[in-house]
């Protein structure tokens, strides 16, 4: 499948700070990928890298085949982009806005007015048309920064944050947008908003403090098989009596009857276990793999863990390990 954009080894550090770590990824035609982090992980300065706005310390970043730091403009040619902020001229209408947007990608004369056309009608804008942006929902202004992100068709569209301050129903037509979207680009969504990547992305990657800790299709991520379990007990619980039995690799007590655990064992397995130890086992729930799960597990700082969190991030980081093999 066709590379849309390669980055190798890309590293950004401002002075002892390490900004963004030795980091590198793929995106191919048709992948919507969710670049996930908590805030100060290192997401918007890696956008900012990946557009040219901002110089890697070290690293290689290509765009649709062209290197972006020895030939940027033609690699930028390839790429639309949607910062946090759209880059909007709120006196002008959508229309005048949209066209000066064209000339500024050198899109021929004779064709400017059939582009725009097309961008209104993709991003739901011809109501407004003839409005000033300023006038504009924030939804709607969103749509216009859409809008000339897409104008010139780039291969690669990049979306910071695009959901953020939007009210429920706006968030649910940006995330209809975007999707459809994908059908014909490359598409990187940048967010801190879980359920905005599970609702729309085929792949999904997490930084944390400028790492890349976790990078997966999104089917294969929800697929994974979780050791996590509810349990519950007819006795009442004792933390001290559970945790000299090695089958738990953490333990978080419910209430008197119930604790979730984690364990190495499949959950047939530790089922029998319990029985033979006659605790009167009541209920056996296998926890499911979610997205926010993971992300916690992996952003958890490493000063706030406990020990059974950093055993379940090491374990995660093992997994990861296997996966890429």
């Amino acid at each position: 499948m066709h590379s849309l954009i390669s980055v190798n080894n890309l590293t950004r550090r401002y002075g002892d700070f390490c900004a963004v770590n030795n980091i590198s990824f793929e995106l191919a035609a048709g992948d919507i990928l969710g670049f996930l982090g908590p805030n100060g992980a290192g997401k918007s300065t890696t956008m900012q890298m990946l557009t040219g706005s901002l110089a890697p310390t070290l690293g290689e970043i290509t765009i649709n085949g062209i290197d972006l730091l020895e030939q940027p403009k033609a690699a930028k040619a390839s790429l639309g982009y949607l910062p946090e902020n759209p880059p909007l001229y709120k006196e002008m209408t959508v229309t005048e806005y949209l066209r000066y947007c064209a000339r500024l990608h050198h899109i021929d004369r004779s064709r400017q007015t059939a582009i725009c056309d097309s961008a209104i009608e993709r991003c739901g804008l011809d109501d407004v048309r003839r409005r000033l942006i300023r006038n504009l929902s924030k939804g709607y202004q969103q749509r216009v920064g859409i809008a000339q992100a897409i104008l010139h068709s780039p291969p690669v569209i990049i979306l910071d944050e695009p959901t953020v301050g939007l009210d429920p129903i706006q968030i649910m037509e940006i995330r209809s947008l975007i999707k459809t979207l994908g059908q014909s680009h490359g598409i990187i969504l940048c967010t801190h908003i879980l359920p905005e990547v599970q609702a729309v992305c085929n792949r999904v990657q997490i930084i944390n403090q400028g790492e890349l800790v976790y990078s997966a299709d999104m089917k294969d991520m929800l697929s994974t098989e979780t050791r996590r379990f509810e349990i519950s007990l007819s006795a009442k619980i004792e933390r001290e009596m559970l945790a000299r039995h090695a089958v738990f690799k953490s333990i978080n007590i419910i209430d008197n009857n119930s604790f979730t655990a984690e364990s190495d064992l499949p959950a047939e397995q530790l089922t029998a276990y319990i029985i033979r130890q006659q605790w009167g086992l009541t209920r056996f729930t296998t926890q499911q793999t979610s997205l926010e799960q993971m992300f916690i597990d992996l952003t958890l700082s490493d000063t706030n863990m406990t020990n059974s969190s950093i055993s379940r991030k090491k374990r995660l980081d093992d997994r990861l390990q296997t996966n890429a093999t």
